[in-house]
């Protein structure tokens, strides 16, 4: 039998990138799948048509993730559309890099009403399914720099430590209701936004690594699997560094 044979998961920000990985990987084990992304937009659409032909429900959605009434609307349709929901990956995210005396308010709002507000949006709307479900997974897509932080990073550093603790809360809160929830920390994965680097930039990336390269999406979706599936069942409040041992 697959890992998430007859289960349903809403996967965030997954119409490219990590969340896409991990939208895939979830069908190619039975999982259901329920995406949302700013827009349906050509990737997305082509996303949809990927993960359809492995045979499970697939349905993207247009949600601003960073917004309370539009994400509470879409988890409400999401669940008369498939039923239930037993996976939930807070994974959209986007980065507005700068020097912290250079930083402007906008930026800083943005990246934190983009990567932590939306954890907040999601799981808040889906508390009471799962509670209901009595069982659940929740996973908060981090990253290295909330363990350690990051120079010129101040604003992504602070959303991405925020949904290390806000996973590490929910899980003391919800964790007698037999809701789970984790975070994964994924350090340099190449990715469209890393791949604008220069072959220099990624050298010097890959020489404090001890695995000496990059990750790639699917090395960050098999962690995601293992947090959504019964295998991690006594696993909770836990931030899992899928960075080749660059911060050990």
């Amino acid at each position: 039998m697959k890992l998430l044979e007859g289960k349903t998961a809403i996967v965030t920000g997954a119409a490219r990138g990590i969340g896409k990985a991990i939208a895939v990987r979830f069908a190619q084990e039975g999982c259901n799948i329920a995406f949302t992304d700013l827009a349906i937009d050509d990737n997305a659409a082509a996303t949809e048509k990927e993960i359809a032909a492995l045979g499970v429900k697939v349905k993207g959605y247009a949600s601003n993730a960073a917004n309370f009434e539009d994400t509470h609307q879409v988890v409400e349709t999401i669940v008369k559309d498939f039923g239930r929901v037993d996976i939930l990956v807070n994974n959209a995210g986007i980065t507005r890099d700068g020097l912290m005396m250079r930083m402007s308010e906008q930026q800083w709002d943005m990246v934190i009403n983009v990567n932590l507000k939306s954890a907040f949006n999601f799981i808040h709307a889906l508390t009471p399914v799962m509670m209901k479900q009595k069982t659940g997974s929740i996973i908060n897509m981090a990253s290295v720099v909330g363990v350690h932080g990051n120079a010129g990073q101040a604003n992504y550093s602070a959303s991405k430590a925020g949904m290390i603790a806000l996973a590490k809360s929910v899980a003391r809160e919800l964790g007698s209701r037999g809701i789970r929830a984790n975070a994964i920390a994924p350090g340099f994965i190449i990715t469209d936004m890393t791949a604008a680097l220069s072959d220099e930039v990624k050298a010097e990336w890959a020489k404090q690594i001890p695995l000496r390269r990059g990750g790639t999406p699917d090395d960050v979706a098999d962690t995601a699997l293992y947090l959504a599936s019964d295998l991690s069942s006594y696993v909770t409040g836990q931030v899992i560094q899928v960075d080749g041992g660059m911060n050990t």
